[in-house]
């Protein structure tokens, strides 16, 4: 009868003589993390009576061996203890082979010696270009013309030597470049260090049994250098007539392995889990204020504005059976997208990938689809004149799935035209989801300065002002009313003795400050079919006539990139 492991046994240190019994195992499943992985191995032994050690050869380097979990039933009761890890060092015969990397070391000298005798050639043919370039009326006997019937002869020299130095200077190139190519030729005929020759571990798991008897084992072992980065796609339709846009929203993910080994055939689960990553928040420290005698500096603050954490959760499955309704009867039928099954938590969710997956170690990546909806999104138009007389059209939705959305890259099209890249920051669930979908050319954007009025100082202790007044308009060309926000920015100032003035004719904005953006406003409205909102803002500076101000922009604070691939 089968039965599962229930207790572990501390063996004595005669066990170090124990018979070795070889485990031959295949990877079953792999959990891969943003910053790692946890791979699982599957293996049947035959233990002998008594105590022995079951062997599993052969694990990457890069194994962390103090996360390797031995578990293990069989059809008798028996016993597992310690759980020993012994590195292996790789075959000496690894290295490189003496001749090439000893012809590589003399192709290498001799491209040296030749890039210096081009520079030294590219040096004369400039001191031949300058001497040129003086004339024959400088040429003579302290620095005096020479005579006209000499000047040809100067022409004939100067134009001889320059054919002369850029034949040699080609013949020099020439054969650096045929050096070049030797050592890239040479370096690819290099011995490669074979992964079987690599350095490895071996596993050694104590075992006791009462009777000989068919066990199996599941090893399980976490490796650093695996990942996986998340990707996706959103695919906007308009849809004019009846002002119904949709998005197809593709969740990707983009696996890379350099563990030593391949995982073949596997069964792949994706976790939004930083396995690596901190465990608590991290403890401040007391902070004591007191005067300065040194003179004072001004320093910015970085503000980090809190994501908003919503509770909402919702399944996109009824847009997914309506976009599917809304295929043509006579069409044939499009191949069906595997996704993959999502499981969450309280604090985290895992994708199961259908069917097994195979994926090679090394530089290629592998990409699978994890989810794919349609959500109906919000349109608008927003535009930043100052910088950039251009509408951008945008499209924001609720994330209603229950897996956030990792920070990504996001490809952006367009009723069937590729936009281009945009960027997703961390996305929970029950979040707005907010991208650009490129320049809106129906609308229409001009700023234009209206006024500007500076005073100059003529005594002591004057006030210097600065007014400044522009005018921006926006004219739509749509056949449907769109909605636009317009973004003006008015410069702050923390210090006392700097003063800023919105003036009365600035039209009134919608949002006096966007978001933690200090002096950033927005307008915000509804444009009709061939219709044309001008927005004014003016505004005056003050500040003492003995000083002189300068204008800087904050830098924005951007959004959380995924972390690169852990290297071996």
């Amino acid at each position: 009868m089968m039965s599962r492991l229930a207790a572990a046994l501390i063996f004595a240190p005669s066990l170090a003589s124990a018979a070795e019994i070889e485990l031959p195992t295949r990877i079953d499943r792999v959990t891969v993390y943003p910053d790692g992985a946890v791979v699982t191995r599957l293996g049947k032994a035959e233990l002998l009576q008594g105590a022995s050690q079951v062997v599993l050869r052969g694990l990457p380097a890069a194994v962390d061996p103090a996360w390797i979990r031995v578990e293990g039933k069989g059809d008798g009761a028996f016993a597992i203890g310690a759980v020993d890890v012994r590195p292996v060092p790789g075959d000496a015969r690894q290295g490189l082979d003496a001749v090439i990397e000893a012809k590589l070391k003399a192709l290498r000298e001799q491209k040296e010696t030749l890039d210096g005798q081009v520079s030294a050639i590219e040096a004369k043919r400039g001191t031949i270009e300058r001497f040129g370039q003086t004339g024959p009326d400088k040429l003579g006997p302290d620095g005096k013309a020479l005579p006209i019937s000499d000047w040809p002869a100067v022409f004939d020299a100067i134009g001889t030597a320059l054919v002369k130095v850029n034949d040699e200077l080609r013949i020099a190139r020439s054969r650096v470049s045929d050096t070049q190519a030797e050592i890239e030729a040479l370096e690819r005929t290099r011995p490669q260090a074979g992964r079987g020759n690599a350095p490895k571990r071996d596993v050694a798991i104590a075992v006791e049994a009462k009777t000989p008897l068919a066990a199996e084992f599941t090893v399980s072992y976490r490796v650093t250098s695996a990942n996986w980065l998340p990707s996706y796609e959103a695919r906007l339709a308009t849809d004019s007539a009846t002002a119904k846009p949709e998005i197809t929203f593709i969740r990707r993910a983009e696996l890379r392995q350099r563990t030593g080994e391949d995982w073949t055939d596997v069964a792949l689960i994706l976790s939004t889990t930083r396995s690596a990553g901190g465990t608590r928040a991290p403890e401040l420290a007391p902070m004591q204020v007191a005067f300065l005698d040194a003179a004072v500096l001004y320093e910015s603050r970085a503000r980090l504005a809190p994501a908003p954490m919503a509770a909402a959760r919702a399944k996109a499955e009824a847009e997914l059976e309506a976009a599917k309704s809304r295929r043509m009867a006579d069409s044939p039928s499009p191949a069906e997208i595997q996704t993959a099954q999502v499981e969450t938590s309280t604090y985290q969710a895992s994708f199961i990938v259908p069917g097994r997956v195979t994926v090679p170690q090394g530089a290629t990546s592998k990409a699978v689809v994890l989810s794919q909806g349609q959500v109906s999104p919000t349109l608008s138009a927003r535009a930043t004149p100052e910088l950039e007389e251009k509408a951008y059209l945008e499209a924001v939705f609720l994330h209603e799935d229950e897996a956030p959305l990792l920070p990504g890259e996001v490809m952006l099209h367009r009723d069937g035209a590729y936009i281009g890249r945009g960027r997703l920051g961390l996305v929970a669930p029950g979040d707005k989801v907010e991208l650009g979908f490129g320049a809106d050319d129906k609308l229409k954007v001009s700023r234009a300065p209206v006024r500007r009025r500076e005073n100059e100082p003529t005594w002591l202790g004057q006030t210097r002002t600065d007014l400044r007044e522009f005018r921006t308009v926006v004219k739509s060309l749509h056949a449907q009313p769109v909605k636009v926000t317009v973004m003006e920015r008015v410069p702050f100032s923390e210090n006392s003795s700097i003063t800023v003035e919105t003036l009365s004719q600035t039209t009134p904005p919608t949002e006096k400050q966007v978001g933690d953006k200090r002096g950033v406003s927005a307008w915000t409205f509804d444009l009709a079919p061939g219709a044309e909102k001008e927005i004014k803002l003016a505004y005056r500076l003050k500040w003492p006539g003995d000083r002189e101000v300068t204008f800087e922009s904050r830098p924005i604070q951007p959004a959380a990139m995924p972390r690169p691939l852990a290297q071996n």
